[in-house]
Formats: C-alpha cells, structure tokens, sequence
C-alpha cells in the first residue's frame, strides 16, 4: 500500500449548498444542540441529587446522558458553524479525531444501552436477588465494560483508516468525516476494508440488538406472572428503553451493516442517529417516568422555596 498522502483537509458539502437553506440549518441545528445539552446536563443533575434516584437504572441512566452530551458535541457545533460559512473544510487531523469520537460514544451508547436491559432484566426476573447483584461494583464493572468497548471499538476503526493514503478528490458529500466516505476517496483498493466496516461496526450494533431482544424476550415471558400493576410499571420501564434502543440502533445498523457504499440518504440517517437520538433520549426517559418527574417537580420546589427565603 502507498502511504503517500497530499491531502492535508477534506471539503464537506453539508446538508445543503443553498445559502438559505443554510440559515434554517444553523437555527434549527443549533436549537437541537442546546436541547440536547440542557435535557441531557439536567437529567444527570437530577439523578445526581434526589434521593429518590439511588438504584441501578438510573445509576446507567446519568451515565448514558454524559455519553449523548459528549456525543452531541462531536458533529453538531460542526454542523453548526459550518453552516455560516461557504466553504466547508475539515483538516486531515480534526477529520481524525472526528471519526474517533463518533465511535467512541456511539460504542459506549451501545453498550450502556445492552447494559440497562440486563438491569430490567435482573430487577424483574430476579427481583429478590436485585440488590445483591446489581451492586455498585458490578455497575461500576459494567459502565467501564461500556467506556473500554467504545475506546477499542474506535481505535480500531482509526488504525485502519489513518493508514490510508489520501491523494486526491478530497470531496467529501457529508456534513461530517465518516468511514464509508473516507474509504471511498483513499488512493488505494479498500474493498476488503470496505467489508470491514460492516464486521466492525455493524456487528457490534447486531450483537447487542441480538442481546436486546434475548433479554426482553425473557422479560415478557416473566411479567405473565406478575400482577398487572406490577406489568404496567414494569412494561412503562421497558417501553422507555425499547423505544430509545430503535431510534439509536436501527439507523446505525440500516448505515453500518451494508457494504461500504453510500446513499443519498445517508446523510438524514445520520443527522438522526448522532444529534436527535442524544436529544430525545432525556425526553424519552424523563416524560415516562414518574419517579423523575416527581424528582424534577421536588428539584424545582426547592429551587422556588430558596429563591423566596
């Protein structure tokens, strides 16, 4: 393989060329950053300081908002900024750094996301046994597990891809550096790697949607038993998770388990899967959960109580 490489910056396209097209992409995009930031920010704060919220779920749940904060802060500025200008460029390096902080959050989100179904899965099948074993150390284990499985994950997709040698188009039809595009532009034959992507990426998406449904296929075969309080308060849990489980992992899989080729669509996918997903996650969990609307109601009666004092 040539390591020459005359490409010191990539030009992104963006979402669109049309300067007032544009405009509506800064406001809009810059309205679904602060969202997400605030939603995300305010539910690790709440978890954080009611009482109420001391067990496992939540213990996941802070750490999956920290996760979709970091995440939202790898495109969406990007995005945001790059809307204001014409020309959109993205140095060699920052493109880099970029592909590793996709990947390293969005493997971490993965993860956490298979993690907080083995806790439903523990808390209703074994719920006499919950406690012992869903203890701080295992869930300490299981959110370094999470951290370690993105960091491995991302720095193997960086290995393969800086190797490259990029000399020339350096066009990239995104409105951000992602593997496929790059694979497609490096001066080289990249068709084995172009079925790596979908062994790497892909088939960490496949595993833990695999481990998903086993656990909640479990699930469901257990709340039969449960009295039906005990169903609806366990399912309103899972309806929660289920639903964040589908808007993360299905775009990542209809993007990453398919050969290396890029589709004009590509680019609404992904706008879906690293900046609405992160800012929807705090709503999904919050607007279904009474025990964090009853934290977030106490939260900000203190805050009223104090201000009048």
């Amino acid at each position: 393989m040539d390591n020459q490489n005359n490409v010191t910056e990539f030009v992104l396209l963006g979402l669109s060329q049309n300067p007032k097209m544009q405009k509506i992409i800064f406001v809009l995009f810059l309205v679904i950053y602060i969202v997400s930031m605030v939603g995300n920010m305010l539910t690790m704060v709440i978890i954080k300081v009611s009482p109420l919220l001391r067990s496992p779920m939540y213990y996941f749940l802070a750490h999956l908002s920290f996760v979709d904060a970091c995440y939202s802060c790898v495109t969406t500025p990007k995005l945001i900024i790059d809307s204001l200008y014409e020309k959109k460029t993205s140095p060699f390096n920052e493109c880099m750094m970029q592909i590793f902080g996709e990947h390293v959050f969005a493997g971490a989100d993965v993860i956490l996301l298979t993690v907080m179904a083995y806790d439903r899965y523990v808390a209703i099948c074994k719920p006499l046994h919950y406690t012992t074993i869903m203890n701080r150390r295992l869930c300490g284990l299981l959110v370094g597990v999470a951290w370690m499985g993105g960091f491995i994950h991302s720095t193997i997709q960086l290995l393969f891809i800086i190797r490259l040698p990029f000399c020339g188009p350096n066009i990239i039809d995104h409105f951000m550096c992602d593997l496929i595009f790059l694979l497609n532009l490096a001066c080289t034959d990249t068709h084995l790697l172009g079925l790596f992507v979908p062994a790497n990426s892909g088939f960490l998406c496949l595993l833990n949607l695999l481990l998903l449904i086993g656990s909640y296929v479990v699930i469901l075969h257990t709340l039969r038993t449960h009295s039906s309080e005990a169903r609806c308060k366990a399912l309103s849990t899972c309806v929660s998770h289920i639903t964040a489980v589908i808007l993360f992992l299905g775009p990542c899989l209809f993007v990453y388990l398919r050969p290396a080729v890029t589709l004009s669509v590509d680019k609404s996918v992904a706008v879906f899967y690293s900046m609405i997903t992160p800012m929807l996650n705090p709503l999904i969990y919050t607007l279904r959960n009474d025990q964090m609307k009853n934290a977030i109601r106490k939260l900000c009666s203190r805050k009223v109580i104090s201000d009048d004092q």
